[in-house]
């Protein structure tokens, strides 16, 4: 046997070993859902399964979406429903958004309590108003599909777990004269008295309980139906509607509605559960599962994925599926960058989540009722926050979720096969469009898995067909200017350089679809206009910047302001480097190598004042660098432009750098939101040693990997082993990169080369190399 091949089996017989030792431990230890709690990082610590349609967590505000007919500022923390500084909890909802920037959902909350009945939540200045609870983080404990606190008001101490479509409560109560479960249907997260258009519940036994709750909120037509099942049967149960605004109420008069009617509705409905008095430590376990469709596929698919009540085997079913998905991709680093990377994969694989029930039924955008295939690769898929994990999370899941990728794009093919305007998802939920965002970014997601071979469960022309369609719609978002000017004017449309550049983003990602497929003359159009980002830049300022309409730029113009016009969620500095598709154009346009090198270098060192972003909720100063917004996607590829400027170790101090100020294994350890796992993915990346800039192509570019060896399971049986030779943080420059025992003379790795498996070895220094 070849040396060089012993050593490789050496090696992957200690990274084996390894990761048994790993699995012994329980991969999910090293995760930590509440990282990204604080008020930017908007996730929940609550209990899901991998791609999980229930999400399930506490909640610990009320406060209203406006005061005074007017937006309510602080509701922007609570994106997520719960915020680690608060002191009380309100109740445990079903649904939920990992670290988006807005939001909705909170469906279906529970409440236990005991005492006098209360049907109002209170506030967390008077908790003793309402029936909401103090709690303690001593007494909290999360992890992948398990959550645990101790309600301090009633001394219950609540678990929680879930299945897919389930979520399963565990209420552990002390001595009490009286027990009640309580049913929230008036609360959502960013609530308003008009949310909530119609509420129903069904008490169908003494043990089952059936309902639904239509909102017109992000999603303007979104219901979700429910079942709910109790381990104890319930002893009297009744229900309040706190609506003033129901002016018709039929003739439902001629019953007694208000204790042991087996029918409610309402627009702001709350009920309750009583199962009188309980002995200490008495236990009453609440299921409740949600369906896209109707109440009796929500029971059909709890007595299918949860039918008895083994509350521990259901939590230990969960975690074996996330020991299962984390177990792709193990790595030896030390304890932090573990917690960091490990937490990173868990955040990247809670979104998209399936939408479907387990008979294969979906409703879809057109309102009606679909039925799919449960097989993975065809299962329909919902939560598509394109405009942030277009950059790395899609590109992520093609090496580690391929088939579960092609089930997503699957999912947007049918979602454009049900658009009215025949288009792919922008920002879409439970079987809404939401029209958040900019772009067309369902293209990329579509490229990056076409030139990257994973076509699976979906036809590649059709899909870019669909690509064309979307990205010709002259009726959307400024595109019928872009297209007649070949730039988006900023007095006809805001926001109109960051739409221009993203659009000629997309439109490469579609000329690389037709250039895959053959399609010639689609490959000659989108390429044309690809280059549009060039009608947008100033040479006198040097700067991409928004043009009206005559051709004119505009003024007043300033670089620094993420507020000015012309740009969403950035400034100008920071846009100006969006040419992901075409880097070494972008950096001879402003100037050349070296003097392109010396303006990326300001971008981390100067000061941005904080009264440039003091009008953006999204850009907070623990999420900034200098004048470099990583807290915001528009940013995520900048480090990575060195290496087009012969300045490879600029992009390995950076990317290093970056990794130990952004994230941390903390509560507050993500700057800013994590977007549906954007953020955790740029790290996975990252920490891996490779990133990929521009989706829609099969490189990734080199960077500075933070771990000590990683071991990637590819789909297709075979393994990518990455290891790190004098790594540390100070090592933190790439001497030599060697696949396969060969050097890699260059900045970049490909698709093909990772999925061919192998060896990907490191040589790592205190000083840079400069050739």
């Amino acid at each position: 046997m070849h040396l060089s091949t012993i050593r490789r089996t050496l090696l992957a017989a200690a990274l084996c070993t390894a990761y048994s030792t790993q699995a012994q431990e329980r991969l999910i230890d090293h995760v930590n859902p509440l990282i990204g709690t604080h008020k930017m990082g908007h996730t929940y610590p609550g209990a899901t399964v991998p791609f999980g349609s229930v999400q399930l967590s506490p909640e610990t505000a009320t406060i209203p979406y406006e005061v005074n007919g007017r937006y309510n500022k602080d509701v922007y923390k609570y994106c997520a429903g719960y915020q680690y500084a608060d002191t009380t909890i309100v109740g445990f909802a079903h649904t939920h958004f990992s670290g988006t920037g807005h939001s909705d959902l909170g469906d279906i909350l529970v409440m236990p309590t005991t005492g006098r009945l209360l049907l109002e939540p209170g506030s967390a200045e008077d908790p003793m108003s309402g029936f909401r609870s103090p709690f303690s983080h001593t007494t909290e404990m999360a992890q992948p599909n398990y959550y645990r606190v101790l309600l301090q008001r009633y001394n219950i101490q609540a678990e929680l777990t879930t299945t897919t479509r389930v979520g399963m409560h565990r209420y552990t109560f002390p001595a009490a004269d009286s027990a009640h479960i309580l049913l929230d249907l008036v609360y959502g997260i960013y609530n308003y008295p008009d949310k909530n258009v119609w509420s129903f519940v069904r008490v169908e036994n003494d043990t089952l309980v059936t309902g639904y709750r239509q909102t017109n909120g992000w999603g303007r037509t979104r219901t979700v139906y429910f079942a709910m099942a109790f381990s104890r049967p319930i002893k009297e149960y009744g229900w309040q509607n706190s609506s003033k605004k129901q002016v018709y109420r039929g003739f439902w008069r001629k019953w007694d509605q208000e204790k042991n009617f087996p029918e409610m509705a309402g627009t702001q409905l709350r009920a309750y559960f009583n199962f009188g008095a309980t002995a200490p430590n008495a236990q009453i376990q609440v299921k409740v599962a949600i369906s896209p469709v109707s109440t009796a596929n929500a029971v059909e698919n709890m007595a299918y994925e949860a039918p008895g009540w083994n509350f521990d085997g259901i939590k230990a079913q969960g975690q074996a599926q996330w020991e299962q998905e984390l177990a792709k991709t193990t790595i030896d680093a030390d304890k932090d960058t573990k917690v960091n990377f490990y937490t990173a994969l868990y955040h990247a694989y809670i979104n998209p989540t399936i939408y479907m029930d387990v008979n294969g039924q979906y409703k879809g955008l057109d309102q009606n009722v679909h039925t799919t295939d449960t097989f993975t690769a065809r299962a329909n898929y919902t939560t598509f926050s394109l405009w942030d994990t277009y950059r790395a999370l899609h590109p992520l899941f093609n090496i580690t979720q391929p088939r579960r990728n092609a089930g997503m794009i699957r999912s947007m093919l049918a979602h454009y096969d049900q658009s009215v305007h025949k288009m792919l998802p922008v920002w879409s939920n439970s079987a809404n469009e939401n029209w958040c965002m900019i772009g067309y970014h369902g293209v990329s997601v579509i490229a990056d898995a076409v030139v990257k071979g994973n076509t699976r469960g979906y036809e590649a022309n059709r899909a870019l067909d669909a690509c064309v369609a979307t990205a010709k719609n002259r009726k959307y978002d400024g595109l019928g200017h872009y297209m007649a000017l070949g730039y988006v004017p900023e007095d006809k449309n805001s926001s109109s350089v960051s739409k221009t550049l993203e659009y000629a983003y997309d439109d490469w990602c579609i000329a690389q679809i037709a250039q895959k497929l053959g399609r010639d003359d689609v490959y000659r159009e989108f390429s044309k206009r690809a280059g549009n980002y060039r009608n947008v830049y100033d040479a006198a300022t040097g700067y991409m910047r928004p043009r009206l309409s005559s051709g004119a730029f505009r003024q007043p113009f300033d670089v620094l302001n993420t507020d000015e016009p012309g740009y969403i969620e950035g400034n100008a500095w920071n846009y100006s480097l969006y040419v992901p598709h075409a880097p070494d154009d972008m950096i001879q346009m402003m100037g050349g190598r070296k003097r392109f090198t010396k303006h990326l270098d300001s971008l981390f060192t100067m000061q941005l004042p904080d009264s440039f972003f003091a009008h953006t909720e999204d850009i907070t100063r623990e999420g900034i660098i200098g004048n470099y917004v990583h807290g915001n996607e528009p940013s995520h590829h900048v480090a990575y432009l060195y290496n087009h400027c012969d300045a490879p170790w600029r992009t390995q101090e950076r990317v290093r750098m970056i990794m130990k100020k952004m994230y941390r294994p903390t509560p507050d350890g993500l700057g800013g939101n994590d977007d549906c796992g954007q953020m955790s993915a740029w790290y996975i990346f990252s920490a891996l040693g490779f990133y990929p800039m521009a989706p829609g192509s099969d490189r990734y570019e080199l960077g500075s990997p933070a771990v000590n060896t990683a071991t990637l399971r590819l789909d297709n049986g075979r393994t990518m082993y990455i290891s790190t030779r004098g790594q540390g943080d100070k090592n933190v420059y790439v001497q030599q990169v060697l696949l396969n025992d060969k050097p890699l003379n260059r900045s970049y790795i490909t698709h093909s080369e990772i999925m061919e498996g192998g060896e990907l070895v490191f040589r790592m220094g205190s000083k840079p190399v400069k050739k």
